[in-house]
């Protein structure tokens, strides 16, 4: 094997941290965007509101950055607290929630800097559910992902729920070679994403410090630590490749727009497409009993 070039390895967490420092606007604008995120914002919002408890529950919005779920919760009459790691993400999403209705404003109980592995600001079985939508896929160390879902364990009522993504290998790995180029064999890139799962980027600015999984491997992750997986679903379903083809076609047929989605969605659980999702969303139950 093709030994690999790597620089000296940052402190993952603070290479992670700057990344979204530098990148809070257009990180705060992704999901809204046609071709980027907006699918995945449909997709997600369909499996929220088919598996969540009943509002008023409280939330925690672990890793939520921006806090576009955190408002979406809050309009929803749910009882929210945001987390990140990014302060300018969340001077973002402070930002947003003094500009919401007082009504659904009132809902956010907290806005935090927090890791995901020590949530220990938080009282054991605090949360009826929460949502994880960023931070297990920059957990490069094995031990630090086990200690971020034994901590979600921690937080949340028997019963409650997490949320989570975790990000697959192929998708990163064919937009990287579209990207880079013959670069991305000869600097050893493709094959640290092959045999590790691992992405980093030093470019200023550059998504960075990811972990990229085996859908084989997601539910053990969950299971191993008194979780049961109800569902694990393609984030973009069915049309994760093509995204710009599919904002057009919300433009010119709104109808096909909405039943396609209706499609992806109901398609979303078939494993044959998981390997080459963005994301996939795992549902998990928070089962009785202590993580070992």
């Amino acid at each position: 094997m093709r030994s690999v070039t790597r620089a000296t390895e940052p402190d993952p967490v603070a290479a992670v941290r700057d990344y979204y420092e530098q990148s809070a606007e257009r990180e705060a604008e992704r999901l809204s965007r046609p071709a980027d995120g907006a699918i995945e914002w449909a997709l997600h919002a369909r499996a929220l509101e088919d598996y969540l408890p009943p509002a008023p529950s409280r939330i925690l919005d672990n890793g939520g950055g921006p806090g576009p779920w955190t408002l979406w919760l809050a309009h929803r009459g749910y009882q929210v607290t945001l987390t990140d790691l990014s302060p300018a993400l969340l001077d973002v999403a402070r930002d947003r929630v003094a500009l919401a209705p007082r009504q659904y404003a009132a809902n956010v109980e907290a806005i935090t800097e927090a890791d995901a592995r020590d949530l220990s600001a938080f009282a054991d079985a605090s949360f009826d559910a929460q949502l994880c939508l960023g931070p297990l896929y920059h957990l490069t160390s094995s031990t630090d992902r086990h200690q971020a879902v034994r901590e979600a364990h921690r937080v949340l009522r028997p019963g409650g729920l997490l949320i989570a993504t975790v990000m697959p290998r192929y998708m990163r790995l064919v937009s990287t070679v579209l990207e880079q180029g013959s670069a991305a064999f000869t600097t050893g890139t493709v094959d640290l994403i092959l045999d590790e799962g691992r992405y980093d980027d030093p470019r200023p600015g550059r998504f960075t410090g990811g972990y990229l999984t085996r859908p084989d491997d997601v539910a053990a992750l969950f299971e191993g630590h008194g979780f049961r997986v109800q569902r694990l679903l393609a984030s973009q379903g069915i049309l994760a490749w093509a995204q710009p083809e599919v904002a057009a076609l919300a433009q010119r047929d709104p109808d096909a727009y909405q039943r396609l989605l209706n499609v992806a969605y109901r398609t979303a659980s078939d494993p044959s497409i998981h390997g080459m999702s963005g994301h996939l969303l795992v549902v998990a139950e928070r089962l009785a009993g202590q993580v070992e």
